[in-house]
């Protein structure tokens, strides 16, 4: 039976090979440290899950709740922003919350995206942002850039050879995967170059508060008149260890988050109305918390850098996020990131994310996750010490076994 015309459009999803080969790996009985999704392992804070007990016993918050997120919560991310960012947003017009940044994206695509309208985007990045569009109609042009002086050249060209013009472009930073990290500058000049050019910007800045190093990452909406033409996205899950809770916001434009509540009413109710009084509960909160879950990803990044560089594996600091972007030893360099990626669940029992699974200018890279323990992510480094040292010494017997057929 022909596959469905939206389904044709998707490819093979990556990383479920990766995944296939994991859980055989640990039916067998390996024990298989995963670095790959990242899927964060640290408790939610308790004042967080102690507010939501309280609300839940509440009969009255059983029932259906509000698809753009119940007021009390909109104006806690409305003042998360002022606080952190100094930016001044209006909670009823400007503020709207999603089912996690995920989701958000993906609604935000369906809102505004005609048949055949051309979106830029970033390459790698994280696949909802481009596969969102797809999956609305919408052509990705990618570009291979980093938030530099050759973004703007970049994107200059992605407007040149496109027939639409571009409707939206894509920013992540701190970027999912690669941790790249943008400056307050680069934002003015694109900002600037999106309303000469009348184009969308759409910012995912689901990891502002996993910084290290001391540099917190800035909000695009800093910058005077982006408002304009800009929408940004963040996430609870990451900032307060809340990912099976699915929350997040859109925050910005008013034109555009008017369309994105508009799709979300026909879509969905909101979330459970106790994890909204929660989320605005951790919101308003002190500052604690995330302080708390950004020093445990800094202690396991320093970890993770200095164990996998003593193993034989340089992997560079990333200076945000809860993820290092490795470049693939040389040695195995030609395999490409999804066979390295099986190498090393079948032969050190580590499990990481492919870097084509984010698009093809990826391959040459894996996505690292901090979300073991660091006395798991020192056995990852032992184990892939091993690995290396066997490969060194017999190089024929590193053919993955789904290679050996």
């Amino acid at each position: 039976m022909e596959e469905f015309h939206k389904v044709r459009r998707l490819p093979p999803y990556v990383f479920e090979q990766v995944n296939r080969l994991k859980a055989s790996a640990r039916s067998r009985g390996a024990d298989i440290i995963d670095l790959g999704m990242g899927n964060p392992d640290l408790p939610t804070p308790k004042a967080i899950v102690d507010k939501l007990c309280e609300v839940v016993r509440d009969p009255r918050t059983h029932r259906y709740s509000s698809s753009r997120g119940i007021p009390g919560l909109r104006r806690a991310q409305a003042n998360y922003y002022a606080r952190r960012f100094g930016v001044k947003l209006n909670p009823d017009t400007q503020v709207v919350a999603t089912l996690g940044s995920k989701e958000g994206f993906a609604n935000m695509a369906q809102a505004i995206t005609a048949p055949g309208d051309v979106i830029l985007c970033p390459n790698p990045t994280y696949p909802i942002h481009a596969f969102g569009f797809i999956m609305s109609g919408g052509v990705i042009r990618s570009l291979q850039v980093e938030p530099d002086d050759g973004f703007i050249p970049a994107v200059e060209r992605g407007i040149r050879h496109s027939i639409p013009r571009p409707l939206a472009l894509i920013l992540n930073y701190p970027s999912n995967p690669t941790a790249l990290v943008a400056s307050l500058d680069f934002y003015k000049d694109v900002v600037a170059f999106a309303k000469k050019n009348d184009i969308i910007i759409l910012s995912d800045l689901a990891y502002s508060e996993i910084y290290f190093d001391g540099n917190p990452p800035p909000s695009v909406l800093q910058v005077p008149g982006a408002m304009d033409v800009c929408v940004e996205f963040t996430s609870m899950s990451k900032t307060f260890s809340m990912p099976g809770w699915r929350m997040g916001f859109a925050v910005g434009n008013e034109r555009l988050i008017a369309a994105l509540t508009r799709v979300k009413s026909y879509l969905d109710y909101g979330a459970f109305t106790p994890i909204q009084v929660a989320a605005a509960h951790a919101l308003n909160g002190d500052g604690a918390d995330i302080a708390e879950v950004r020093e445990v990803y800094h202690k396991r990044r320093d970890v993770m850098v200095d164990s996998f560089g003593r193993a034989g594996w340089t992997i560079p600091a990333p200076a945000a996020s809860m993820f290092a972007w490795a470049p693939i030893p040389e040695q195995f360099s030609q395999l490409g990131s999804l066979e390295f990626s099986k190498l090393l669940i079948e032969h050190a029992d580590v499990a990481v994310a492919p870097g084509i699974g984010f698009g093809e200018h990826g391959d040459d890279f894996v996505r690292v996750a901090l979300v073991e323990n660091e006395h798991r992510i020192r056995q990852a480094a032992r184990n892939i010490k091993r690995f290396l040292a066997s490969t060194a010494k017999q190089p024929n017997n590193v053919v993955p076994l789904t290679a050996r057929r």
